[in-house]
């Protein structure tokens, strides 16, 4: 699962799957925490964050929405995502 971006000890992946269901979503790595993001709607939609992780976490997709959704055009496709930009 193809890591595209890093800040703040969170790690954003998306997984190489064709057939990986949908909503359109990535993942988020915190310590020993996971959670699913939908990129459509900026929500959790599985697993847990600290509140302020969670936070982060939301606020760059929502700066990051159209590079995310292009990403998972590309994973969608067997293709390598697009690294974007960390939460500054």
């Amino acid at each position: 699962m193809p890591t595209i971006s890093m800040f703040y000890g969170l790690i954003i992946r998306m997984y190489y799957a064709p057939k990986e269901h949908p909503p359109p979503h990535f993942h988020v790595y915190y310590a020993e925490y996971k959670a699913t993001v939908d990129i459509q709607s900026c929500e959790l939609i599985q697993g847990n964050l600290p509140k302020k992780q969670l936070k982060w976490a939301l606020a760059w997709a929502e700066l990051h929405q159209d590079e995310l959704l292009a990403d998972w055009n590309l994973v969608m496709n067997s293709e390598e995502p697009f690294r974007i930009q960390p939460l500054l």
